[in-house]
């Protein structure tokens, strides 16, 4: 879809265009608002309920969509992180936290079961340690 519109006059545009995708799925929503993940991440509740871990370099916005392969010199492959600009130093079980969150609800949207879900979860948990 091409639209002719003046740069001065994008932003509204582009901002209803992102909340019909995010409208998509709860998927689509998670991925699409890490403001809102992030306000919820400073309430005093969920702050203390989390590990604090050291603060390092994390993605800041550690999701699904984010992730994919990537080659070494000898052409390993491996599974990463490939969109880092959003990273910030900060607390690694924020990152955690939200690719846990894109699994459960890429795996809702799919329509996997339940234990599906935790499984993929404890997989996720257990490559990290």
């Amino acid at each position: 879809m091409s639209i002719n519109v003046r740069p001065d006059k994008r932003k509204p545009i582009i901002k209803q265009r992102q909340h019909q995708k995010m409208a998509e799925s709860a998927h689509a929503y998670v991925r699409g608002n890490t403001a809102r993940f992030y306000d919820w991440l400073a309430s005093k509740s969920v702050q203390a309920a989390l590990p604090q871990g050291p603060s390092v370099w994390i993605c800041g916005d550690c999701h699904t969509g984010n992730l994919g392969p990537v080659s070494d010199l000898e052409g390993n492959i491996d599974i990463q992180i490939r969109d880092l600009d959003q990273t910030v130093i900060g607390n690694p079980a924020h990152d955690l936290l939200r690719l846990g969150l894109s699994l459960a609800m890429a795996a809702r949207s799919s329509d996997l079961r339940g234990v599906t879900t935790s499984l993929m979860l404890e997989e996720m948990i257990g490559g990290y340690c």
